[in-house]
């Protein structure tokens, strides 16, 4: 059966344009303000959402998302309130992903971790340091809970790595804009359409693209040949440069509306 994602990208691909996708860390800026945040991120228009659970060695993250992380886990943030911020997204009507690293689904439960996003409405999960040469019990709990695996194809993935890899995704495949960690940037990698066009390739899956969008040129820009937009820093600076949680979530909004109209200008 097809997930929210999967029917996502039918529509989008139907309407000639790229997916918005927006990122938050559960937790943040509280436990209450990310909710508040994922319906700002509705309200201005987004198509999917990417909820972060919040570890401490984050290998991917810049430190923008690390210091957003750092201030969830300090109040707390639990694995239970990661699926609760999930389960506002998708009861707000958006498609909605889990994005973590190996150890907190370890820590969980590898099987109970797929069946419980299943139950809260989301589509699958991002697992940035997990190999699919390591993934044998992930995608069997990922297979009986009918969920999308996302992984993270890089630059340096090699062309005859590539095929494996996407073979083993569901909903879209990651691409990373660069070699490095996420944040903001003047601009976007120029190294990505380079992948985009590899990745299509070997596979006809969406493809979306994440590390470095921050403004409605770049949106422009990656929807010009990806299928979906990531951004994550950008709304995380905008919460820790305001003066208070409601200027923040107003900002978080506008920013929102500003990158919708920028993936309906890319093609």
């Amino acid at each position: 059966m097809p997930t929210a994602l999967d029917e996502l990208f039918i529509k989008v691909r139907a309407e000639n344009r790229a997916a918005l996708i927006a990122y938050v860390p559960a937790g943040f800026p509280t436990l209450q303000g990310c909710k508040k945040v994922i319906k700002a991120f509705v309200d201005g228009g987004v198509d999917a959402i990417e909820i972060g659970f919040p570890y401490s060695d984050p290998v991917m993250d810049g430190p923008t998302i690390q210091a957003a992380a750092t201030k969830s886990l300090e109040q707390g943030t639990s694995a239970s309130d990661v699926l609760d911020a999930l389960k506002t997204a998708t009861d707000l009507g958006v498609a909605a992903v889990v994005m973590t690293y190996w150890n907190p689904i370890e820590r969980f439960g590898v099987d109970a971790f797929a069946q419980a996003i299943a139950d809260n409405g989301g589509s699958g999960v991002i697992t940035p340091d997990l190999t699919i040469e390591e993934s044998e019990r992930w995608i069997t709990a990922t297979d009986s809970a009918s969920i999308n695996r996302i992984y993270v194809v890089a630059p340096s993935t090699t062309d005859a790595r590539l095929p494996l890899v996407t073979k083993q995704c569901g909903g879209f495949i990651y691409a990373a804009s660069l070699m490095g960690v996420t944040g903001t940037r003047a601009a976007v990698s120029s190294g990505a359409p380079d992948l985009v066009a590899r990745i299509k390739k070997v596979s006809n899956l969406p493809i979306s693209v994440g590390l470095g969008v921050s403004t409605r040129e770049q949106a422009k820009s990656v929807a010009g040949y990806a299928d979906g937009v990531i951004v994550g820093s950008a709304f995380i600076n905008k919460l820790l440069d305001a003066p208070d949680e409601e200027s923040g979530l107003e900002e978080v909004k506008k920013l929102t509306q500003e990158l919708a109209k920028g993936v309906r200008e890319g093609r």
